[in-house]
C-alpha cells in the first residue's frame, strides 16, 4: 500500500508545483479552499443523494451493483475533493462523473418492475362487505 501511496504524494506534489507556477499562489489557494468547501457541500448531502439512488433501486430503474457502485464513486468523489491538492481533485471530479453517468444511464433505462406474478390472469379480486345491523331489527 505504500508503495502506491508515495507516487501518489510525488505526483500530487508535482502537478501543484506546475499548476502554482501556470495560475499563481492565489489563485491555488482559492482553487483549494473553493474544491474542500465543494467536497464537504457534497458529502453533507450525501444522504440525499443516496437516499435517491435507493428510490431509482425500488423503482427498478438501477439494479444493486449500480447503486453500490454509484454510492461509493459519489463518497469517494467527495472525499476527494476534500484532500487538498490538484490530482485528488481530479480524481474526485472523474469519480462524480461516473456518479452521474450511472444516474443518467438510469434515468433512461425503461423501468423493470421487481416481483413477479405467478396465477391465473383470469381471476378477478372482489371484497365482500357484510352488511349487518346493529341492534334494532325490525320482524
Amino acid at each position: 500500500m505504500i508503495f502506491l501511496i508515495i507516487p501518489f504524494l510525488i505526483a500530487e506534489l508535482i502537478l501543484s508545483l506546475k499548476v502554482v507556477e501556470t495560475i499563481g499562489a492565489l489563485w491555488s489557494v482559492v482553487w483549494i479552499i473553493g474544491t474542500i468547501v465543494l467536497g464537504s457541500v457534497l458529502l453533507k448531502n450525501s444522504q440525499y443523494a443516496i437516499f435517491s439512488s435507493l428510490s431509482d433501486v425500488s423503482r427498478g430503474k438501477l439494479d444493486l451493483q449500480s447503486f453500490q457502485n454509484a454510492s461509493m464513486a459519489y463518497m469517494l468523489g467527495s472525499l476527494l475533493l476534500i484532500i487538498p491538492g490538484i490530482l485528488s481533485d481530479a480524481l474526485g471530479v472523474i469519480a462524480l462523473g461516473y456518479t452521474l453517468y450511472l444516474q443518467f444511464v438510469a434515468k433512461i433505462t425503461p423501468e423493470k418492475p421487481n416481483f413477479t406474478q405467478e396465477g391465473d390472469d383470469d381471476v378477478i379480486d372482489v371484497e365482500v362487505i357484510d352488511e349487518h345491523h346493529s341492534g334494532n331489527s325490525r320482524t
